[in-house]
């Protein structure tokens, strides 16, 4: 058995994190922290907010959880052109910062879940040879987890570049398409509504998948 300190140091620090996030998803008031965030957003931040809006995808995203309540909101705060700008920035560079943690601290992670999907291994050997499309063409047509797909893109033999630039159009589309219809809520609590529970419920999953995943790899250790 070969384990070494740097990979107990690792695990330990991705169990502190998840143990703080899953606390806090369960014990907090998640919808109405989500809320006055976006409250916060539009009333003090000023031409900062759209800016503020993008950072706040990074959390979310390298965390798995979903960020539509973000696409929503730039589109209920700042219209159509500017929320979709913010939002689309935001989204890229949220894929982005999961995409590096797969692929330094989280790879050992991410590659033994490889074999909960199967199908992405013919779309690895496809990468090898046409990144970029392969890329662009998972992001328009999500056949896996959006933000699955952030860490299993990140033990493929893809270019940060290519990723980031197919990604970022690849995922124009429905971040168009989500901006619009929070142009059309006519309060913040549509935007909001039932995002609290839904995060609860991915992550009760979520915590059973990385339970049974860490007990399958400490015995292969």
């Amino acid at each position: 058995m070969s384990f070494s300190w740097a990979s107990a140091l690792r695990i330990s620090i991705l169990l502190l994190l998840l143990a703080a996030v899953v606390t806090a998803c369960f014990t907090l008031p998640i919808e109405k922290m989500m809320k006055d965030f976006l409250l916060w957003v539009d009333h003090d931040l000023g031409p900062w907010g759209p800016l503020v809006l993008a950072v706040a995808y990074i959390p979310l995203t390298v965390l798995a959880v979903p960020a539509s309540v973000l696409t929503l909101g730039g589109g209920y705060l700042f219209g159509l052109p500017v929320g979709f700008v913010a939002d689309s920035i935001g989204a890229t560079v949220g894929a982005g910062a999961a995409f590096l943690l797969g692929r330094t601290i989280g790879r050992s992670f991410v590659v033994s879940r490889l074999k909960d999907y199967p199908q992405f291994r013919s779309v690895a050997i496809a990468i090898q040879r046409s990144g970029f499309k392969i890329v662009l063409l998972l992001r328009l047509v999500p056949l896996l987890p959006f933000n699955m797909l952030n860490y299993l893109l990140s033990v493929t033999p893809v270019s940060i570049g290519e990723y980031m630039l197919a990604s970022w159009l690849g995922m124009m589309p429905i971040t168009l398409a989500l901006v619009y219809v929070g142009t059309t809520l006519k309060d913040l609590s549509d935007v909001t509504h039932g995002w609290g529970e839904f995060s609860k419920t991915r992550w009760a999953f979520i915590i059973l998948g990385l339970v049974i995943s860490g007990k399958l790899h400490c015995f292969h250790v």
